[in-house]
């Protein structure tokens, strides 16, 4: 989880410092070039990648905050796991719980809910505020407690 957190400190976007937004995504998505659609979907989203060009479809009838989740989920497989060029896809929640499912999971939580939030005595109120579902935060909890993060 070191070098993950390595790799995601050279993107300067404060991951884990404050909630990222969706304007945050965008961002991060023009600026590494990965082509974002939104679009009904029988899947939450999915990350693909085909003749060298990346791509992240996400579900345009999830709420807002499991919008965002799976958002920041996405642009961490293309962070964390995307080939050099070759076809791939990864679908959010569509078969195990692999290892690489499990930090894309991980890099979207600590995105939406900073470290300071979950050290602050008052992680339960903040994320309740912020829309945030009693899974997710016990996800967030679960990340905290595994790696510091």
């Amino acid at each position: 989880m070191l070098l993950l957190a390595d790799t995601i400190s050279r993107l300067r976007i404060h991951w884990n410092k404050r909630p990222l937004t969706e304007a945050d995504f965008f961002k991060l998505c023009r600026k590494h070039k990965v082509t974002v659609t939104e679009m009904p979907l029988k899947v939450s989203g999915f990350y693909y990648c085909a003749m060298g060009r990346h791509f992240i479809a996400i579900d345009s009838r999830l709420s807002p905050q499991k919008k965002l989740f799976v958002m920041f989920h996405e642009f961490a497989h293309f962070l964390l796991h995307a080939p050099s060029g070759a076809a791939t896809a990864n679908y959010h929640g569509i078969g195990k719980r692999t290892r690489i499912e499990i930090e894309a999971d991980s890099f979207a939580l600590c995105a939406l809910m900073p470290l300071a939030w979950v050290e602050s005595g008052r992680f339960a109120e903040l994320a309740a505020d912020a829309g945030y579902d009693e899974d997710l935060t016990q996800q967030r909890l679960a990340v905290y407690e595994l790696h510091c993060l």
